[in-house]
């Protein structure tokens, strides 16, 4: 049963089918509520069947809706939605409701084959910009692959489906399931091969596997089955990149290799370190390798301890009592003065530290930009100049902040400065008022895309019968042509539904109905049948009319039995 037209929490219209996965559908939608474009994705009714995933996949929809950032495609809205099947038997259906990105999927980027190391480096940046801001959060993506990374029409990077994977791997579902929402096994990392538990490293194995097939135009490990190329990422090395793709730089072999360590501990442990070795590497030097720093430790736990051939001697020395020693001791005098003297020196920083009296006020020669969003340009002026600050005034427009009032200083508020420097002041001129453009007599692809070019928001699309007007033609918008409007502002849409609506003839005369079907709210062809059973003279009333009354398309012919006599 197709979902087309379906209205999913009474808001979300479902749209045209714009992707398929393993797990879900994806439409387009229309929230007719703020009368805008989302994307709609529709799991699978069997998984809302498992209780524990209904309530982990409300949980993480929940976290990601919360995350905001420029390279996350956003979630607005998540839930179940009752359905009912052919045979009457009722089922959940899993939604979610994101932004629309106008864009291509990564995986379709690389099936043309491997990418320019220029353009590899700015995508993988973009995408561990995401991963940094998530991990901030608290969210692991665990499913990060070049099918849930979307590249729009402007080159921006979107990462999409944060907690997806980890509402679906934390529940009771099968190992069928979990094998098709978290995708192909291409981009596995060695713990989530084996089962282990996963942290943000994980995504960042991941995401050099993303990084080797955008370089290389292939995935670094390929097998028979999913079983086999899971067994490789814990088992096998991966070749250089540049091995397949001569094209690569020696710098970004190292950055590819060090992100695809099979130990955790000896990958990157931060996307921020992972973008910034990206960034070196993309300038054509080779990143310089730095050890596990106490951070990552403290955030992911000590690595495993090794030990060195000389502790293991002292280790069986001590548990060895056949064994003699070969060196003296030190004295135990000097062992208890060293512990003294330790202790007494722990003792004296500790208070000192706790004898500091803190200070929240700045130095004579340091002044602090205060908050100046809302005030006008003289007020914050005059704000400036008591704090010994100079300021200059530029003008941008903007939907939120009135004409007039400030938006920002650069440099923003809170920074500090020295005093007599120069602080720019950005002042509302407003939103921009914008026309709405004539679209009457276009399609409805076209119109849409002259109004979105206008900088406005595309609204509903309502049908409307008319005689003249073409199907799926723009009959007139609301608001009208020509209107001016706000940039942003929403435009809804009447098209022609390519039918007219007929009424009931019957009991008209031929004449008589015949002008109404040729009238230029109709213009349908009459085609006038005698009908000799019938006992009544010529010049008698319309007795019956085909088709119907009812919607008929443009023009149709209408045959209209009257009696002959």
């Amino acid at each position: 049963m197709t979902e087309d037209g379906r209205l999913i929490a009474g808001r979300y219209r479902v749209g045209a089918l714009i992707g398929r996965g393993g797990m879900s559908d994806v439409h387009v939608g229309t929230d007719s509520r703020l009368g805008r474009t989302v994307a709609i994705k529709l799991l699978k009714s069997s998984l809302a069947t498992d209780p524990a995933f209904r309530t982990r996949f409300r949980q993480e929809a929940q976290a990601a809706a919360r995350m905001a950032h420029p390279t996350i495609v956003r979630v607005f809205d998540a839930g179940e939605e009752t359905v009912t099947d052919a045979n009457g038997h009722e089922s959940q259906l899993p939604f979610i409701v994101m932004e629309f990105v106008d864009g291509r999927l990564l995986k379709d980027i690389i099936k043309e084959g491997p990418l320019e190391s220029a353009e590899a480096v700015r995508i993988i940046d973009g995408v561990l910009t995401a991963l940094e801001y998530s991990h901030r959060a608290g969210v692991v993506h665990r499913d990060i692959k070049p099918g849930n990374i979307m590249i729009t029409k402007a080159g921006q990077v979107k990462v999409m489906d944060f907690g997806i994977a980890r509402a679906i791997s934390d529940s009771s579902t099968t190992v069928a399931q979990t094998t098709a929402i978290l995708g192909t096994a291409s981009y596995f990392s060695p713990e989530q091969a084996k089962g282990e538990s996963v942290d943000a490293r994980t995504d960042l194995y991941s995401a050099g596997v993303v990084l080797f097939e955008m370089l290389a135009g292939r995935p670094p490990f390929r097998g028979e089955s999913p079983v086999a190329v899971a067994y490789q990422h814990v088992s096998e090395q991966p070749v250089k990149p540049s091995s397949i793709n001569p094209k690569v730089s020696p710098a970004l072999d190292t950055v590819v290799l060090r992100a695809l360590a099979k130990d955790r501990f000896q990958r990157y442990q931060s996307a921020a370190e992972f973008r910034t070795d990206v960034e070196i590497a993309g300038a054509g030097q080779i990143p310089i390798h730095r050890t596990v720093d106490d951070g990552a430790a403290g955030l992911f736990g000590a690595p495993p301890i090794t030990v060195s051939t000389s502790e293991l001697a002292l280790k069986q020395l001590s548990e060895d009592q056949t064994m003699t020693r070969t060196q003296r001791r030190p004295p135990v005098i000097w062992i208890w003065a060293g512990i003294v003297s330790v202790i007494v020196i722990v003792i004296a920083v500790m208070f000192w530290v706790y004898s500091l009296a803190p200070s929240s006020e700045l130095p004579d020669n340091s002044r602090k930009i205060p908050t100046l969003t809302g005030q006008t340009y003289d007020e914050a002026q005059n704000a400036l100049l008591d704090l010994d600050l100079a300021a200059t005034k530029a003008e941008e427009a903007s939907e939120t902040i009135p004409s007039g009032q400030v938006i920002r200083t650069d440099p923003a508020a809170g920074t500090i400065v020295q005093p007599q420097e120069v602080i720019k002041v950005v002042v509302s001129t407003g939103a921009v008022p914008v026309n709405v453009p004539d679209v009457t007599n276009q399609t409805l692809t076209d119109a849409q895309a002259a109004v979105s070019a206008a900088g406005l928001e595309l609204g509903s699309v309502t049908k409307e019968n008319s005689a003249t007007i073409p199907a799926d033609v723009v009959i007139r918008t609301d608001p009208a042509a020509q209107t001016s409007e706000f940039a942003g502002s929403t435009v809804n849409f009447v098209i022609s539904s390519g039918l007219v609506s007929l009424s009931d003839l019957t009991g008209q005369s031929l004449n008589a109905a015949i002008d109404l079907l040729s009238s230029s709210n109709l213009q349908l062809e009459a085609d006038p049948q005698a009908d000799y059973s019938c006992d009544e003279k010529p010049g008698s009333p319309i007795i019956k009319q085909s088709p119907a009354p009812g919607d008929v398309p443009q023009k149709s012919v209408v045959t209209l039995f009257y009696c002959g006599g």
